[in-house]
């Protein structure tokens, strides 16, 4: 059984709930042992300090991932946190053309992926993981985040 937190630091419209969220986590859990997960849903600011800090970009940026490096806690894995920047997530949607709950559900799955490990930076290891994110989107009723929405 996944545990999972969720902090929104920011309210808005088109901001997931805990239970949309819940469902996207358990998607991707689906076929994991147990674990503790915290999503925190922040505002540029804190997006952008996060993303300075540990990235060294001078940006707010859409999710990211920081895998805990603690001992499981009665059995129950800490995964360790994926930060959602609402008002990156909501731009991108809208300059993409893409519908704003399936741009979060597919961030959602991308930062739970890189908390099990899965990563993009070299070819072969992105495609496994665009896969994996493309299969459980279809799962859940959203289509390919990977395919183009609209003419350029």
């Amino acid at each position: 059984m996944t545990e999972l937190d969720v902090q929104r630091m920011v309210e808005g419209a088109g901001i997931p709930d805990k239970e949309q969220i819940g469902q996207w986590v358990g998607q991707v859990m689906s076929d994991e042992p147990p674990a503790l997960i915290n999503v925190r849903i922040v505002d540029l600011a804190e997006g952008w300090a996060l993303n300075k800090q540990w990235r060294g970009k001078d940006s707010a940026t859409n999710v990211l991932s920081f895998p805990a490096s603690v001992p499981a806690l009665d059995g129950v894995q800490v995964l360790g946190d994926v930060v959602l920047c609402a008002p990156v997530i909501e731009q991108e949607a809208a300059e993409q053309g893409k519908a704003l709950e399936a741009h979060w559900a597919h961030l959602v799955i991308h930062g739970l992926l890189h908390l099990l490990g899965f990563d993009h930076t070299e070819a072969e290891h992105a495609e496994a993981m665009e896969r994996r994110e493309i299969d459980m989107l279809a799962a859940l009723g959203f289509a390919n985040p990977y395919k183009p929405t609209h003419a350029d």
